[in-house]
């Protein structure tokens, strides 16, 4: 009994350890993107042409009125949705379709997407390995607003519909296609959407802190699921601080395919996961 409260006592306190590391990890990244608009303004090298305008608040006004239309046509839906393919191809082809909308209205305006989303700006190699590090002290902030919710709200299932998905599949290719679809496509087509456009919008006409609250209200809210909400929160404010300090929409795609990854598999085997 000694020895169990004693491993126990351990535990809580390297846990408390790596929650003050993650906070600290953030705080020093926040810090260090405020202080980035001062050196800024001293250089001078602000190019207007890379900017956002006009055109591209209209077109994110038309996207978040699709995307909370969706929300409210799904909170409205009724039954148990059942797996098929036929509702599987789609989720490909709409996110490919607007995200290659973009992608060409954004070069018909005349912006390097390369250059603004930080694509050769780094490595491949570099930008993976610190998407996995910021992750690392992601999952504690995560893990702490998802016991503050329970505690407040009471414990709830925190799968969401792709992982039910998941589990009720019957043929290899129907899993093929989730994990393909939540480790791929959703983290791409999420990260250059929510991160690369959506966030480039709000902070243009909010500001940093602004922009990042906005944004990761609708990610989380898109998802349309309610007791991971507020940890969808967290998770979309901290791709986009780990975004706007790289710099790097690799950083934040590098995270977000991981955390994908590593749900599906906890999520979706509890059996060779404690939860």
């Amino acid at each position: 009994m000694f020895a169990d409260a004693l491993a126990s006592g351990i535990g809580s306190i390297v846990y408390t350890l790596y929650v003050v590391a993650a906070v600290y990890i953030y705080a020093s990244l926040i810090r260090q993107i405020r202080a980035r608009p001062t050196a800024a303004q001293s250089t001078a090298e602000i190019e207007p042409a890379k900017m956002f305008g006009l055109p591209e608040a209209l077109l994110a006004l038309a996207l978040i009125s699709f995307l909370l239309l969706n929300v409210f046509l799904a909170m409205s839906r009724t039954g148990r949705v059942e797996l098929n393919d036929r509702d599987l191809l789609p989720n490909f082809l709409l996110s490919a379709v607007v995200v290659l909308f973009i992608a060409i209205f954004l070069r018909f305006r005349g912006f390097n997407l390369d250059s603004l989303g930080g694509f050769s700006g780094t490595s491949f190699l570099r930008a993976a390995s610190t998407g996995v590090i910021l992750l690392f002290f992601t999952y504690p902030l995560l893990g702490l607003i998802e016991l503050i919710v329970q505690l407040i709200f009471g414990s709830g299932s925190s799968k969401q519909e792709i992982v039910d998905l998941f589990n009720g599949s019957q043929t290899l290719q129907q899993r093929v296609m989730i994990i393909v679809l939540a480790v791929v496509v959703a983290p791409v087509a999420e990260e250059f959407i929510f991160r690369f456009f959506l966030y480039g919008v709000f902070k243009r006409y909010f500001g940093i802190a602004t922009g990042i609250f906005l944004n990761a209200i609708l990610f989380a809210a898109v998802h349309n699921h309610l007791p991971s909400f507020a940890p969808l929160f967290v998770l979309a404010a901290c791709l986009t601080l780990a975004y706007e300090w790289s710099g790097s929409l690799l950083v934040s795609m590098t995270m977000h395919s991981l955390f994908n990854s590593l749900q599906l598999i906890v999520l979706a085997f509890p059996q060779l996961v404690r939860q």
